[in-house]
């Protein structure tokens, strides 16, 4: 049995969905290892969503939009340490050469068919092959290699004023909010900007919600949300802001949340927001909502018979999404979810 870690570094630079997911395995690894030191290496997004964990000692965070320096900063800043144990979470080729700059006897990574980049050259030892799961689970993988029992808890652990600014900006609102996610980084997973126009109607006038569209400024979302809010009867509110903390508060707060799979997803099922998630795209058995109910899913991915989670990509499926399936969903999450 080996001796308990007394330093131990994770290796999860994004993206925010994967980052989410990585937020119960340093809570495993801390009620597992009390005393171990515990550094996450991470992303400055990333790290703005997360940065007050309760269980992680310290954030190395690595700037890749510096270059190629950004990899020499990060040698300099680890020079000279020593950590019991490496976790890498991360197949990609830039998690793979960080994680070789870590001086530790143990590197833990993906058995060699998931590892993509050569990634497991990167690495001393790895997890035995498993059948493809949900990605919450792969991680959970780990903590089984090590022994270590997984722990369900997410601890976006919320200060005291995002608490206050939480509490002011639902009491503005007149009726329980629908968060609304409109687009993501990849546009094979948006939905049409019509079909949402209405649903977003039907949500003030037979659900009795309040649509709030949330996530970033990012030019598409930005364009994305005047697209709907120009073509809809509805009076949503705009909380869009380059704010992951802010992001999360209001979800915190949402009755529902209606989103394709991005990241804002993962953090409002995180938090135990329900989540109508709209999955065409991508395969919700491997990146749906983790905590469910899964119920409220609406799966234009899978096809008849597949029931193992697929990372693949199907084009043009997001338009299988009627107005009617989420209308349906909707009707289902306020009459089982919403007081």
């Amino acid at each position: 049995m080996p001796e308990a870690p007394r330093s131990i570094a994770v290796v999860l630079l994004s993206a925010i969905g994967d980052v989410v997911h990585g937020m119960p395995i340093v809570t495993s690894l801390k009620r597992a290892w009390p005393d171990a030191r515990i550094t996450w290496v991470i992303q400055p997004l990333a790290h703005a969503l997360v940065e007050p964990h309760p269980d992680v000692d310290e954030f190395i965070v690595f700037d890749r939009s510096a270059g190629p320096a950004a990899f020499g900063d990060f040698r300099r800043r680890v020079a000279g340490r020593r950590f019991d144990l490496v976790v890498g979470l991360q197949v990609y080729l830039k998690a793979g050469l960080l994680t070789a700059l870590l001086r530790s006897p143990r590197k833990l990574g993906f058995d060699r068919r998931r590892a993509r980049d050569m990634n497991w050259l990167f690495t001393s030892e790895r997890i035995p092959a498993h059948e493809p799961q949900h990605v919450q689970d792969q991680y959970f993988e780990f903590l089984h290699y090590l022994d270590v029992d997984p722990v369900l808890e997410w601890r976006f652990e919320f200060s005291e004023r995002e608490r206050a600014a939480r509490d002011r900006f639902f009491e503005e609102l007149d009726r329980p909010a629908l968060a609304v996610v409109l687009g993501t980084t990849r546009p094979g997973k948006n939905w049409l900007p019509e079909r949402y126009a209405r649903v977003l109607e039907a949500a003030e006038t037979d659900f009795g919600l309040r649509p709030v569209i949330v996530g970033s400024e990012s030019r598409a979302e930005l364009e994305a949300a005047g697209r709907v809010i120009g073509s809809s009867s509805s009076s949503p509110v705009s909380a869009l802001r380059d704010d992951l903390r802010r992001l999360a508060w209001i979800l915190d707060g949402s009755a529902l949340m209606l989103s394709p799979d991005t990241g804002p997803l993962h953090i409002a099922s995180a938090l135990g927001t329900p989540v109508i998630g709209l999955y065409g795209y991508t395969d919700p058995k491997r990146v749906g909502p983790y905590r469910g109910p899964p119920e409220l899913v609406i799966d234009r991915f899978s096809r008849p018979g597949e029931t193992v989670p697929s990372a693949e990509f199907r084009p043009g499926n997001m338009e299988r999404i009627s107005v009617d399936d989420v209308l349906e969903k909707l009707d289902l999450a306020v009459r089982r979810f919403v007081p």
